[in-house]
């Protein structure tokens, strides 16, 4: 998956929150706020290709996280982008 363009992570009053920059991605009913961890990962991937193997790697190379919490976690993490529409396959 990428993520979609015209999504910014911005921190806004000390919350990581993503903002959509252009008309075509104003949808004012949801603010899409991320965790320290969730903010990591949408840095790291920068605009390469990911999936939830490759979130779980850069989880291990930051956080003291057991393999099998790292992948759960990233493919909640990828599902929760996916509903949010601001990554596509």
């Amino acid at each position: 998956m990428k993520k979609k363009k015209g999504f910014t992570l911005r921190n806004i009053c000390g919350e990581s929150i993503i903002v959509a920059e252009g008309l075509a991605n104003i949808d004012f009913s949801r603010i899409i706020s991320m965790n320290e961890s969730a903010a990591y990962l949408w840095n790291k991937v920068g605009t390469d290709s990911f999936d939830a193997k490759r979130l779980q790697e850069l989880l291990l190379e930051e956080y003291e996280v057991d393999e099998a919490t790292a992948l759960s976690d990233a493919e909640q993490l990828c599902n929760k982008w996916l509903e949010a529409g601001i990554v596509e396959q």
